[in-house]
This record gives structure tokens, C-alpha cells and sequence, in this order.
């Protein structure tokens, strides 16, 4: 079974296609890798700032919010409470992969032009802080959803729940990264969605009414969700579930008490060894598991490579960091792309 997989692996590796998704590849030419992106920087942010600039980018007193969001949740919060009092724009294109994506000059056009950023920070971003400090746009508000929350420590991602709990939580150790998956964790959403009120409040204090009752609106669909969840969860045969891809789902996870047992950890541009591989392979045999999720911007082949070898079958555990174009279109949801979730995990799980 090693040599099986080491062989899958590499050709996986060498075909460049381990960790793209159709809507990463189909992109590559416009998304500048990490690497190079870093590379460059210190030459070319004042540049790509002073271009922004030059379009005469200025705030102006308006009856409306302008706000930009750098993942889809947020997106989705931030303009619940604004509702018709300002827009809100998703500065990922559609299928683009937050952990890997870079921002172009027109989006630091579309930042400049905007009153507040609202980002994830905790790592999840980390062109962030060099972009703004270069940017140097007065009045701007930058909103980070993960500050005043605890987060979770992502420590491992293989390894047997029996011996060590996948659940994304700090074990006393002191080594690891930090998860910034925090719009998982729907209890955590309406902390968040209330420090957006304030400061939707702060910008506009004579709607503080309207934005509180929107607030409060959107906590209780994100109440009855989690209801959904828990009353799902708590009943399912199975606790663990693996991911084809990258440790995205600690947080669930720890919230409904489930095991999450991924082939990498946070970053889904890593690529995981032949040993690595046959360990997951080895726990899906023995924990009688049937299905094998894979996220829909990130490729699923190294989840058809474990399906196939345990003869099991694969479905969609999507993060909702991004949408693809046809979602956008459709009119999907973060509630939506939630409750598929919740659906693929009844099934997988065995769920009453």
C-alpha cells in the first residue's frame, strides 16, 4: 500500500495538480505566488500605493457605508447591519483561494476608496499590515474579526484520534500554528457581528437603532444554525471525519465535540508525504469510514486517492472563505453553503 501511494503521491506532485482546484489553476497567471509576492514587495508596494493614490482616492461624506471584506463571511455579516445604509464589497475574485491569493493595484484602488477594511488577520491575510502601513490612507477603519478572540491552536493534522484529539484546541504545548478559521465557529460569528454594529455605529450614530435590530437579526439566524447543528451532530454514529486537504475545520469541530482528521495542516498549498497518506488510510479502515470531503477551490484528488483506497466516496466540506462564479450567480449563501455543510456531515457521519 506505501509504494501504492508514494507512487500516487509523486505523480500528484509532478502533475502540479495536488493542491490546485480548477478556479486556482485557471487563475495562476493573475495570482502571484507567496514567494514572489514577498520577493518583491519592498520594491514595489510604494509603487502600487502612489497608483492608488494618483486615482484620486479620497473619502467623501456620503449617505452610505463603503466597506471592503476580505473573505466572504465577513461580507456577508458586515452588510446584514448595514443593510440599504452601505455596501460592501468581497475583494477575493470568484474561486480564488484566500490562503494563496495577493492583492493587484486595483484592489488597493478598491481599498483606498472604502471606509472600512474588515479583514480575518490572525495570519489568514499576511499582506495586510505592509499594505496599510504603506498606504497610509487617514480616516480608513480596519476591522480584524479575529482581535478579542481566543483562538485555537492548529497542532497536527494526521494522527489518530484516539491518541491525540483533531480538534483544533492548544494541548499545553507550545509549538504549532494558530487556526484562523474563526467564522466557523458560529458562536464566535455573533461576537463579531456585534463588534460590527459599534462600529457601524461609530461611523454613523444616528442609525444606531437600525443597525443594532439588523445585528440582532442576523444572531438569531446564526443561533437557529447552530441549533441545526447540534441537534444534527449529537446524534451521528461516527465522530470523526476526514479531510482530503487542508485542517480548516477546528473549530467546528471542537464546537459539536467531532474529530477532524486532515492530510495537511493549515495551508493548503502543502502536500502531504506517502507516510502521511497511509497513516489516514489506516484510521479510515479501522473507523469504518465512508466518505472522504474535499473543499471546492482546493483540488480533490488527493480525497479520490483515499476514497478509492479504502472504497469510500467523496463530498463537498466547503470553508466559505470564497465563492466560485457559479455560487455568486446562483445567489448562494454563507447560511446556504452552512446548511450544504451540514447535510454532507449528516451523511458522512451517520447521522440520525
Amino acid at each position: 500500500m506505501y509504494k501504492r501511494l508514494d507512487s500516487q503521491v509523486q505523480t500528484l506532485r509532478s502533475s502540479g495538480t495536488a493542491n490546485q482546484g480548477p478556479s486556482t489553476r485557471q487563475s495562476m497567471k493573475r495570482i502571484t505566488t507567496p514567494i514572489i509576492f514577498w520577493g518583491i514587495a519592498s520594491l514595489c508596494i510604494s509603487q502600487l500605493c502612489l497608483y492608488a493614490r494618483s486615482m484620486g482616492v479620497q473619502v467623501k461624506d456620503t449617505d452610505k457605508i463603503r466597506a471592503v471584506a476580505t473573505v466572504y463571511p465577513l461580507k456577508e455579516f458586515a452588510q446584514a447591519v448595514l443593510g440599504d445604509r452601505g455596501e460592501v464589497t468581497l475583494l477575493l475574485p470568484p474561486g480564488a483561494e484566500i490562503h494563496s491569493w495577493r492583492p493587484r493595484p486595483s484592489d488597493l484602488n478598491k481599498i483606498s476608496r472604502s471606509d472600512i477594511f474588515i479583514c480575518v488577520g490572525a495570519g489568514l491575510e499576511p499582506w495586510v499590515d505592509d499594505i496599510l502601513k504603506a498606504m497610509k490612507r487617514p480616516g480608513l477603519k480596519v476591522f480584524r474579526a479575529s482581535e478579542g478572540i481566543a483562538l485555537v491552536r492548529e497542532e497536527g493534522h494526521t494522527h489518530d484520534p484516539r491518541t491525540r484529539h483533531e480538534r483544533g484546541h492548544d494541548q499545553g504545548h507550545d509549538h504549532g500554528v494558530m487556526d484562523p478559521h474563526i467564522w466557523l465557529d458560529f458562536g464566535l460569528d455573533q461576537l463579531i457581528i456585534d463588534r460590527l454594529v459599534a462600529l457601524m455605529t461609530e461611523l454613523m450614530p444616528e442609525k444606531a437603532s437600525f443597525f443594532e435590530v439588523n445585528g440582532k437579526h442576523c444572531k438569531k439566524r446564526l443561533r437557529e444554525l447552530d441549533k441545526r447543528y447540534e441537534e444534527t451532530l449529537s446524534r451521528c454514529r461516527q465522530r470523526s471525519f476526514i479531510m482530503g486537504g487542508h485542517a480548516a475545520f477546528g473549530y467546528l469541530a471542537k464546537r459539536y465535540q467531532l474529530n477532524q482528521i486532515a492530510l495537511f495542516g493549515l495551508s493548503p498549498d502543502s502536500t502531504p508525504t506517502p507516510g502521511e497518506m497511509v497513516k489516514v488510510v489506516e484510521i479510515a479502515k479501522e473507523q469504518e469510514i465512508k466518505v472522504i470531503y474535499f473543499e471546492i477551490n482546493v483540488s480533490d484528488e488527493m480525497a479520490k486517492v483515499i476514497a478509492q483506497e479504502i472504497g469510500a466516496r467523496t463530498l463537498v466540506l466547503s470553508p466559505a472563505a470564497n465563492i466560485t462564479l457559479e455560487q455568486r450567480d446562483s445567489g448562494m449563501t454563507f447560511f446556504d453553503i452552512m446548511n450544504m455543510n451540514l447535510e454532507n456531515l449528516r451523511e458522512g457521519l451517520d447521522c440520525e
